[in-house]
């Protein structure tokens, strides 16, 4: 449950930048279909468990941001999923409503566009959390890669081997990077990698049991300092 940087803010430590194609390799996801049965019945009893659980939070949540802004509760925007596929995604609006001038840019720390409700929201990923519907519509699945908006997917393909590789399966509202520390700024090339590497490493050993374990490990790795 990230927050993806402005693209152009990325800094090339040297440790990656554009890699020759002889080390992109291709990953095969798991597609028997008692994986993907299995997986989809996941997706469908987790979001609706926490849709009807959560309600009286949501309630709250929008409370808040209505009264502590103006603006819509929820806040759209267009990100790409399985195989590239546009689709919208839904969140509880954390910052004031503006205009970006140069690009989706990432929140910094002490961003005055950030409100107050949604500097405590972002923080506890409380967000994320209507992403569940993105789920039950089919966009998105619990466990997967986080989606990134096209803008950055077309600049990290450039610099990131192997990046376009985590397009092969749903993205996700956590995932193995999240639960593994990477989450936050990726202010480098070279942070960016090791999400990525994790990512591939997801898709390659992804099975129903393993989805689990990241479900469950998930809210112990909510709270991160370098979520603005």
């Amino acid at each position: 449950m990230e927050r993806v940087p402005t693209p152009h803010k990325a800094k090339d430590n040297g440790a990656t930048g554009m890699t020759p194609k002889t080390d992109q390799i291709q990953i095969i996801p798991n597609t028997r279909p008692i994986t993907t049965y299995t997986k989809r019945g996941l997706d469908i009893v987790v979001s609706v468990t926490a849709l009807a659980f959560m309600w009286p939070l949501f309630l709250l949540v929008a409370l808040a941001i209505k009264l502590d802004s103006k603006g819509p509760i929820i806040f759209k925007q267009k990100r790409e999923g399985i195989n590239g596929n546009p689709f919208m995604i839904y969140k509880f609006r954390s910052m004031k409503v503006h205009t970006e001038t140069s690009g989706v840019t990432q929140a910094k720390a002490n961003d005055d566009r950030v409100t107050r409700v949604g500097r405590f929201i972002r923080k506890t990923s409380i967000d994320e959390l209507p992403q569940f519907v993105n789920v039950l519509l089919g966009d998105m699945s619990v466990v997967g890669p986080r989606p990134h908006a096209a803008e950055h997917n077309q600049y990290y393909a450039e610099k990131i081997r192997n990046y376009r590789e985590r397009e092969k399966v749903k993205p996700g509202i956590t995932g193995l990077a999240q639960i593994s520390g990477s989450r936050g700024e990726t202010e480098t090339l070279e942070k960016m990698q090791t999400r990525i590497n994790l990512d591939i490493e997801y898709i390659q050993r992804q099975t129903l049991w393993f989805d689990i374990f990241i479900i469950l490990k998930t809210p112990l790795t909510l709270f991160s300092k370098n979520i603005y």
